[in-house]
């Protein structure tokens, strides 16, 4: 194991897949004279050539549909978009094209392509670079979306991802590309569809995804010094989604407490609660409950991030209901 940073995690993914595979290739905004918004891409340039490292105008639809009828010609390309704010304006070729084509053509035609980029809020950017879109590409049938947390697992899930013959949405968020953690010097990947379990416990469940898995595995640690062992997943993949890994903690742990950043309504906690419900309502001893951004655009004030979004002390104080309230 090394220590390396996110950006580092996602760019030798990419890096490694694009060395084993020709038909990789890498398009968006700055991938290649400027070395990625992020810096992803660092290198990637002289690397590859500008045959595969390409860079492309302010036009996401544009872009994308390049690089969806490419994946529909036998290529396998990687679209990075600034924010997926942005790509909300390339939503027609995702949904309309990207997700549908195997289905239109009887399975005729398939669309191996990555859509990833920066999801959710980093910081005062204001109400139109701050939304987080799980939920809403979720929707789609067609597609796999996959939500990452920390170095690792966004390398092993990317290159599960450029090797996946369906479309992939993969998001990161701004704020985690310098984190640095653990990923082994050797090549791995890891597998789409699977929650991982990155702390154990016996009281209750917390599911999260994202940067919100930070808030969550801080709300266990400040749990642990009363005595209260929660069991954090992260479930990475948001669909396809492994419900028998909540389910199995959820059996063992009777409580269930979901955080994520997306707003309330119709968001992927709704179909975690009703699903866990639905499948283990005779092993609930309290009602599930989720923790979410505030149900509004994000504001730019800081007092205002910091009231909009989840943190540590919210979620510890609704772990604390739930675990002395009784369904």
């Amino acid at each position: 194991m090394r220590q390396i940073a996110f950006r580092e995690a996602l760019r030798e993914a990419m890096q490694e897949e694009m060395r084993a595979d020709e038909r990789v290739y890498l398009m968006g905004e700055e991938v290649a004279e400027y070395n990625g918004a992020y810096k992803v891409s660092q290198g990637m340039l002289e690397e590859f050539g500008e045959k595969r490292i390409i860079d492309t105008p302010i036009a996401e639809l544009g872009f994308t549909a390049i690089a969806v009828g490419s994946a529909q010609n036998g290529l396998r390309p990687i679209v990075e978009y600034m924010t997926w704010n942005f790509a909300v304006l390339a939503l027609d070729q995702i949904l309309n094209t990207a997700s549908k084509m195997l289905a239109m053509s009887g399975g005729q035609v398939g669309c191996p392509i990555v859509f990833r980029g920066a999801n959710g809020s980093a910081g005062q950017l204001g109400a139109q670079h701050s939304t987080a879109f799980e939920s809403m590409y979720a929707n789609i049938p067609g597609l796999k979306v996959i939500s990452v947390s920390n170095p690792y697992d966004a390398k092993g899930l990317l290159k599960a991802a450029i090797r996946d013959d369906d479309p992939v949405v993969f998001m990161e968020s701004e704020v985690m590309y310098g984190e640095k953690g653990e990923v082994p010097e050797g090549e791995y990947v890891l597998p789409i569809g699977k929650c991982f379990i990155k702390r154990p416990g016996k009281d209750v469940t917390i599911v999260s995804f994202n940067k919100m898995m930070k808030v969550a595995l801080g709300a266990a640690e400040e749990l642990s010094k009363e005595g209260i062992e929660a069991e954090v997943i992260d479930v990475a993949t948001i669909r396809p989604l492994d419900w028998f890994t909540i389910l199995e903690s959820v059996k063992k742990t009777n409580r269930l407490v979901i955080v994520e950043e997306q707003w309330p309504f119709a968001s992927v906690s709704s179909e975690i609660a009703y699903r866990i419900q639905k499948e283990g309502f005779d092993y609930l001893d309290a009602p599930i409950r989720r923790i979410t951004s505030a149900d509004a655009p994000m504001h730019y004030a800081p007092n205002m991030v910091a009231a909009y979004l989840p943190n540590v002390g919210r979620t510890v104080a609704l772990v604390k209901e739930v675990m002395y309230s009784k369904k």
